[in-house]
């Protein structure tokens, strides 16, 4: 599995000694690097390729939003990390995904579920920790065919009501135990 790294961003190299790598690219890792959005450049260098990158990680940047772009030109995305930015909200285009099974949105800023995740029939992992949702749309999120987790630690969520269908779930909900 190849990681392009956040310094190849700035290469100003004409050499083919980059091609190599991006055709073997299937994980890009651009963590903790201050983005404030995804950058355009990666969209035009990975233009020939991005249907094999599975795994995108954007993990603790300054990001306020994402674009609709970035999720029709990664289609093949399997898991995508966007902890610790400063989302909150994700474009309706995140329906769309139809092979993600991960995707990591702890530590953001939303105060409503992204319901469009409830449209994505391989998703398997949510991670909404840390964020500031009050209300889960459970029946949605039961009728998700391949969902086995739900992490919602650390959400001011009602859970005497969530306590109450627990059982019922098709999907493990993971809740701050009260103290």
């Amino acid at each position: 599995m190849s990681v392009f790294p956040a310094n190849c961003l700035n290469c100003q190299s004409s050499s083919h000694s980059l091609i190599v790598p991006l055709l073997l690219l299937s994980n890009i890792d651009l963590s903790e690097c201050k983005l404030i959005s995804f950058p355009e450049g990666v969209f035009k260098v990975l233009r020939s390729v991005t249907e094999k990158i599975h795994v995108i990680t954007l993990a603790n940047n300054e990001m306020k939003a994402l674009s609709s772009k970035f999720f029709t030109t990664f289609t093949q995305l399997r898991e995508l990390n966007l902890e610790g930015n400063a989302l909150n909200k994700l474009p309706d285009a995140v329906g769309g995904m139809e092979n993600l099974k991960s995707i990591n949105l702890a530590r953001n800023k939303f105060l409503v579920f992204p319901e469009r995740l409830a449209e994505i029939p391989t998703l398997e992992k949510i991670s909404l920790e840390g964020n500031e949702i009050t209300e889960l749309p459970v029946e949605k999120l039961s009728a998700m065919p391949a969902l086995r987790s739900v992490n919602m630690k650390f959400n001011p969520l009602n859970k005497d009501l969530f306590t109450a269908i627990k059982s019922s779930l098709k999907f493990e909900l993971l809740m701050t135990d009260e103290v």
